[in-house]
């Protein structure tokens, strides 16, 4: 196990876990307190109700700084949630030809909370039986789907047979800035 490696399991060493005498400190507000006794920058601290936190280990001699050691692992925290990148994930709605009008509309507006979240939709038209006589039925129900959308989506791929579906694949647009 490297030195380093201590750090990223149980983070950065504070008050009295740090041994090491002297220590470079920087006081609350950011200004240099200088090369001091281990002890004396603990009794600095005190003094002002906050915590002790070595910042930099790897340097001679250690980096510490006098700071509210609770809101600053909050803080980290928040950089890291907010760093998490959102994952595509292909989103699927299904309609048949005999799908009524309301219907068709509620499915598309479930297709725009997906593209709103950055998903992609694949509309799916399924075709049953005498059904695939009447393919001009999908057609104009998946039309009526992409026409819906057609502010918040570009269409990847325009509507196509594979057996006995039809499918579209739709993709949201990208944010205009």
């Amino acid at each position: 196990m490297r030195p380093g490696d201590r750090d990223r399991e149980r983070g950065p060493r504070i008050n009295d876990q740090i041994r090491i005498s002297p220590i470079r400190v920087i006081g609350a507000g950011g200004e240099q307190l200088g090369v001091i006794p281990t002890s004396e920058a603990m009794e600095k601290a005190r003094e002002v109700n906050l915590d002790l936190v070595e910042v930099a280990p790897q340097e001679r001699p250690p980096v510490c700084k006098i700071m509210d050691y609770g809101k600053f692992r909050y803080e980290t925290s928040r950089k890291k949630d907010k760093a998490k990148v959102h994952q595509q994930k292909l989103k699927e709605i299904r309609v048949r030809p005999k799908t009524g009008e309301h219907d068709v509309e509620t499915k598309a507006q479930q297709a725009r909370k997906f593209l709103e979240h950055k998903d992609k939709v694949l509309i799916k038209v399924l075709f049953r039986g005498r059904e695939m006589q009447h393919i001009e039925e999908g057609q104009r129900v998946i039309q009526q789907v992409l026409a819906q959308l057609a502010d918040v989506a570009k269409i990847e791929r325009p509507p196509s047979m594979e057996g006995k579906r039809m499918t579209a694949l739709l993709a949201p647009k990208a944010a205009k800035s």
